[in-house]
């Protein structure tokens, strides 16, 4: 298999490679939505995924992702890519059934049976999943890029959209952050074997788990916390909802080493345009640091849940996480009434 390393042939890994998002709803802002029957027109704006309604048929919940390489090992990268686009369906409450994958390969500087492992990696995930992918379409291409279009399946009764968000929502997390600092370490060539993997072990982690709590214990919304950070993919929950959020930032679950990582400089330029964007909407507590803000923008890759669940049922939403083994259950914030869009953090 080919020496090069994959994070050396992209100017910048995972989906901390999206275009920003105040650059993405400048555009967004000129277009008017095409409306057709297919397609719901209850969905905010920002939403992880389009829901689609087949007449006569089941509800469907269709999504493309793919990212440029955050690994160096290509099976490792397949299987990161797949279930950062798999996470998309879950976040809309939806079951993914089968999926496209989507690659473009600089031919020229890998060997076949690097493209192979990425295949590999990504079909195994999938299956993990009960998700085939069932073709796809590749390009010879200067950057590597490898990715998914899936196609799920939903309850029309209980599709996790940000319109269904409700003042007095508590906000529950589902993986901690650090994802983008950790992905800026292991390009460095700084991230210690042991973080390495505890890096990896959370981008692999399926939200499966956390999708089925969070329907079990009948949430109103969720988005997953990619690259736009936690605190970018709030907002975007939030404007659907026409609301305003308190988050409390040392409740926020991080990876042990994400912050150690950031006050040596370690921190994605996507990470710190994310801080940009959501700086003008958020009132940030005086004793918050640059690192503790910069952290909650970090841009994450195959992220958690960020899922809005009535009070009365934030415990069972708890229990229900931990039975399914989901790397965080953390309740980060509150939905509350307010300017749509803006944040308070707190200590």
């Amino acid at each position: 298999m080919s020496d090069v390393r994959l994070t050396t042939l992209a100017f910048g890994g995972g989906c901390a490679r999206k275009l920003p998002a105040a650059d993405l709803g400048q555009v967004l802002r000129r277009l008017v939505p095409q409306s057709h029957a297919w397609v719901d027109p209850a969905a905010g704006p920002m939403e992880d995924a389009a829901v689609v309604c087949v007449p006569g048929g089941r509800t469907l919940v269709f999504t493309v992702d793919f990212i440029t390489p955050i690994v160096d090992d290509p099976e490792t990268f397949g299987a990161v890519a797949a279930a950062n686009a798999l996470s998309d369906v879950y976040a809309m409450g939806g079951e993914p059934r089968v999926a496209l994958a989507v690659c473009g390969f600089p031919r020229d500087q890998l060997d076949l049976d690097v493209l192979e492992a990425i295949f590999r990696g990504g079909r195994d995930l999938a299956a993990d999943a009960g998700c085939a992918v069932a073709g796809g379409h590749t390009i010879q291409d200067g950057e590597l890029k490898y990715g998914l279009c899936v196609i799920g399946d939903v309850d029309p009764a209980h599709v996790l959209t940000h319109t269904r968000v409700c003042a007095g929502d508590r906000l529950v997390l589902t993986k901690p952050l650090g994802i983008g600092v950790a992905a800026q370490a292991a390009k460095q060539g700084v991230l210690d074997d042991e973080s390495h993997a505890q890096f990896v072990r959370v981008m692999k982690t399926l939200n499966k788990g956390a999708k089925d709590a969070a329907l079990s214990a009948r949430a109103h919304a969720a988005t997953d916390v990619t690259g736009f950070g936690l605190l970018g993919h709030l907002r975007h929950l939030l404007m659907g909802g026409g609301l305003s959020a308190r988050v409390s930032a040392h409740a926020v679950p991080m990876l042990p080493f994400a912050r150690g990582l950031a006050e040596n400089g370690g921190v994605p330029g996507g990470s710190r345009r994310n801080l940009e964007y959501v700086t003008p909407h958020t009132h940030f507590d005086p004793s918050l640091s640059e690192v503790d803000k910069i952290l909650l923008a970090d841009a994450q890759t195959s992220g958690g849940l960020l899922i809005a669940v009535p009070p009365p049922r934030v415990d069972q939403l708890c229990e229900q996480l931990a039975a399914a083994g989901t790397l965080a259950n953390a309740v980060v914030g509150e939905v509350v009434a307010g300017p749509p869009g803006t944040i308070e953090v707190r200590p």
